[in-house]
């Protein structure tokens, strides 16, 4: 254990566990719905397909999806991805640690192949990434609601725990299991966990709905 916890605390191995210790931190504020699961994709405009708010013409964030698209990560909220590429790292500059980098004479040569480990891990870590959250891919693609439009004016229950312009999830009952859909609202936390809302706008780039309220909607 004490070898486990000098490792875990020794660079470059200490980096990528403060950040393990913020994504655990976050899975579990998730947990207690008080945020979303593609909050990250909401604070960068990205949708749940992966593609770039600013739409087909290049602009805004092509360079951060782009990567994730070609190596297979894209359609998964970027949570998801910046999770499984924070383990693999840490996994990954842990054993070289744990096997080669403790056992290297002098300080500076630890520095310097420790930075060269964490660039390493972070490369590799995309690849396992990759693999191991293909799956996951095309499990999201079956959550996906199928089509935008026969949705439209109908009732949702809001989930999260208030809905902005950028964040907010609301069930709708579809017959079946029902259907979880992201749903905004450009004034911000208008809307409780529990309010009934209807869907009146979709918003493809993003693969969200904006809503307004149900007394609102049937009008006076």
């Amino acid at each position: 254990m004490f070898v486990f916890l000098q490792i875990v605390w020794s660079f470059p191995t200490v980096i990528f566990s403060l950040l393990m210790i913020m994504v655990v931190l976050y899975w579990l504020i998730a947990a207690t719905g008080l945020i979303d699961l593609d909050l990250l994709d909401g604070a960068f405009g990205i949708g749940a397909d992966g593609a770039d708010a600013a739409g087909a013409d290049g602009g805004g964030l092509s360079g951060v999806t782009g990567p994730l698209m070609r190596v297979g990560l894209g359609g998964i909220p970027l949570t998801v991805v910046f999770t499984a590429l924070i383990f693999f790292s840490w996994f990954l500059t842990y054993f070289a640690e744990y096997l080669v980098l403790r056992h290297l004479p002098g300080n500076w040569m630890h520095t310097v192949l420790g930075v060269a480990t964490m660039a390493g891990a972070l490369i590799a870590s995309i690849f396992l990434s990759s693999v191991a959250l293909r799956p996951v891919r095309r499990l999201f693609a079956q959550l996906k609601p199928p089509t935008a439009r026969p949705l439209l004016g109908q009732l949702a229950i809001v989930r999260s725990p208030t809905v902005t312009a950028t964040m907010g999830s609301a069930s709708v009952e579809d017959g079946g299991a029902g259907l979880i859909l992201q749903v905004r609202d450009d004034a911000p936390e208008r809307f409780k966990r529990g309010d009934r809302v209807v869907l009146i706008e979709y918003f493809a780039e993003r693969n969200a709905y904006r809503v307004i309220g149900e007394d609102e909607f049937n009008g006076p």
